[in-house]
């Protein structure tokens, strides 16, 4: 059941939304209910055939445990070339800005300008980040996210060239895991994610994980 929620901060159970884990529609993007919805697992999603946000929960989690992120040969090798330089949170408003950018006509695309100024504003106000990934002073890679508790919540991420989204992640899971980091929650499942880690837990299990 797909509830329509109203100027109040409260979201339905996430336990009786829509097979496909929808769970309620409208409402704002404010910093006050996105922290809300972030702390029950619950995410928004623009749909351009709506006007307001779609809220979402799915029961089955797809996430990364920092401890088992999955670097390959390959990404081995590229890392020790030391041809790029990661930072985090050095350039928020950059990375978001070519996730849309590069996003923003996909089919199924969400990141429009409203999403954009409430992930900023979180971003401001402490509880978004970045990892960027540079090749002398461009940015050619990161990924963003909002970060609460020992959780981080991946959102997007972009290359423009092959595999900086890979090295982004892999910063982000051994930062994570050496700041004592429980989950990344990766929202979707992709043949991308899942090389590296990625893996189904239920939506209990992922709740106990963010109450820690």
């Amino acid at each position: 059941m797909v509830c329509e929620l109203d100027d109040d901060l409260w979201f339905p159970d996430p336990h009786y939304g829509d097979d496909d884990g929808c769970i309620a529609v409208g409402g704002d993007l404010s910093v006050d209910r996105l922290l809300l919805a972030y702390q029950n697992g619950i995410f928004p999603w623009y749909d351009f055939r709506r006007i307001d946000p779609v809220w979402y929960c799915p029961m089955q989690r797809f996430v990364i445990f920092p401890s088992e992120i999955h670097v390959s040969h390959s990404m081995r090798t590229l890392m020790n070339k030391d041809r790029y330089r990661l930072s985090l949170n050095e350039d928020f408003e950059g990375v978001i800005g070519h996730c849309c950018r590069l996003r923003y006509f996909e089919k199924g695309a969400w990141l429009g300008p409203d999403m954009v100024r409430a992930y900023t504003e979180l971003h401001r106000q402490g509880f978004a980040a970045s990892v960027e990934v540079w090749e002398d002073e461009r940015l050619v890679g990161g990924l963003y996210g909002v970060n609460l508790g020992r959780a981080f919540f991946g959102e997007s991420m972009f290359s423009l060239v092959p595999s900086a989204s890979k090295l982004a992640l892999i910063y982000l899971a051994r930062t994570l895991e050496r700041l004592g980091g429980t989950v990344i929650d990766c929202q979707l499942e992709t043949a991308h994610l899942k090389s590296m880690g990625g893996r189904y837990i239920s939506y209990d299990e992922y709740m106990k994980l963010l109450k820690q």
